[in-house]
């Protein structure tokens, strides 16, 4: 029961709740509790287990545990429901999460149209997430290392990535970090502390355990290591290995699961059976547990500042699990009404959104101003399409650059597939966009 307790005590420092608390301790086996017929004292031994004995046989079935609350902040009409969890941010950071929000949702709809029109190859929106991203992004520092699957753009809104920087990995670009060596969407900064995507699902999870135990050794570690994935990539076999490796070494990682329902055209109740991917953490591998409300930022942002204190405290992981809802298609590649009905999106599209639900909040608090948020998206509408069309005029890398930065020096046999394909080229130059590339 001690996992019990610790996922108590984490919910606890967030949400301090006394009904919150009651629902925790709920969750402790009313079976568990009824089948015993010696005092709760006498516990077994074990090297695998420590629990107590009982002289009566029960199967132990899902429903016998209540499921892990939801904790949120606002209410769908932004109003915040107990006082005493309102973060009480200033003015300035509310309309910072905004922006950065309505920027994320500007950007995202004009870039799925460029690839519509044939202009780039790939892409993917984050209608809908935009809470967890800002909320958790606000709540961390610079100094804390971010491992991202491919719906986190957010995050690196608020660290301060611009547009050129977006647009251009899209494109692929001289202008593009990754040097066009990545599909669009596949971001990544050294500067912000920000990983760079790779498109295998859960592979950063393990990468991003490892990386939080290495910081753990450093004397006077004072900053921890954030994984975001989907719940369909907790279905991966390197999602149990990372869950594994940070809750038996102990590593100060935040597994932060974004459970939007679907992965790609898999609902969640295709993927798992139990209680979510919060569920597994304290009783499948003895990890500090939070289950928030996704499209709520502020209850993510309070949840991610409890996160990160007792990681940093504890020298121990935390999983994370924000529950929202994916409004656009999985990618470019999808259609999602193939699948699920439209008026469910509608709904999640409107009444639900975390961007209507902190505008009404501001509303309530007399920070909106329609008149001004009007401009701000005309403004980003321009420069996103005045970017666009310089990204696209840019040069891509030279070819060659496909067989560096992989090891610091080319071994033989690159270097002799490079000549190979120089060789191919100038046989064939004519049949190759040369004048693309730099030379």
């Amino acid at each position: 029961m001690s996992f019990l307790r610790k996922s108590v005590h984490i919910l606890g420092s967030v949400a301090r709740r006394q009904q919150h608390l009651k629902v925790i301790r709920g969750a402790i086996s009313t079976a568990a509790r009824d089948y015993s017929s010696k005092p709760a004292d006498d516990y077994a031994n074990f090297p695998g287990a420590k629990a107590p004995f009982v002289s009566k046989l029960n199967l132990i079935q899902p429903e016998d545990y209540a499921p892990i609350p939801i904790y949120r902040v606002m209410d769908q009409d932004g109003y915040i429901a107990d006082e005493t969890q309102d973060p009480q941010l200033g003015r300035e950071v509310v309309e910072k999460m905004f922006r950065d929000m309505v920027l994320l949702n500007t950007m995202d709809k004009i870039l799925y149209e460029s690839q519509r029109q044939g202009r780039i190859s790939f892409y993917m929106t984050n209608f809908g997430e935009e809470a967890s991203h800002i909320g958790s992004a606000a709540a961390l520092e610079m100094r804390d290392l971010i491992y991202g699957q491919y719906r986190e753009a957010g995050v690196l809104v608020w660290r301060g990535f611009r547009i050129d920087q977006f647009i251009d990995q899209c494109y692929g670009n001289t202008e593009d970090l990754g040097r066009g060596k990545q599909m669009p969407v596949h971001y990544g900064s050294r500067e912000l502390n920000f990983v760079t995507i790779s498109s295998p699902l859960s592979t950063q999870m393990p990468q991003a355990v490892g990386a939080a135990y290495a910081m753990k050794l450093k004397p006077n570690n004072d900053a921890c290591v954030v994984c975001y994935f989907g719940e369909g990539a907790a279905s991966e076999g390197d999602a149990h290995a990372a869950f594994n490796f940070a809750a038996t070494l102990g590593s100060p990682v935040i597994l932060f699961c974004r459970n939007n329902g679907f992965a790609i055209s898999t609902p969640s109740h295709e993927q798992y059976r139990g209680d979510g991917i919060a569920g597994r953490g304290p009783m499948g591998y003895g990890i500090t547990t939070i289950r928030v409300d996704g499209t709520d930022v502020f209850a993510v942002y309070n949840a991610m500042k409890a996160a990160r204190e007792y990681v940093l405290k504890e020298n121990k992981p935390v999983v994370f699990e924000a529950l929202a809802y994916r409004v656009g298609h999985h990618s470019t590649s999808d259609d999602s009404t193939a699948y699920r009905p439209a008026e469910e999106i509608e709904v999640w599209n409107t009444v639900e959104h975390p961007i209507s639900k902190l505008k009404r909040y501001m509303v309530h608090k007399g920070w909106f101003d329609e008149d001004v948020e009007n401009e701000y998206v005309k403004d980003i509408r321009k420069k996103v399409l005045k970017q666009i069309a310089v990204s696209e005029k840019k040069l891509k890398p030279n070819w060659r650059e496909m067989f560096e930065g992989v090891y610091a020096e080319m071994p033989q046999h690159l270097i002799e597939q490079r000549k190979e394909l120089e060789k191919h080229i100038e046989a064939h130059k004519e049949h190759y966009p040369l004048k693309n590339f730099e030379k």
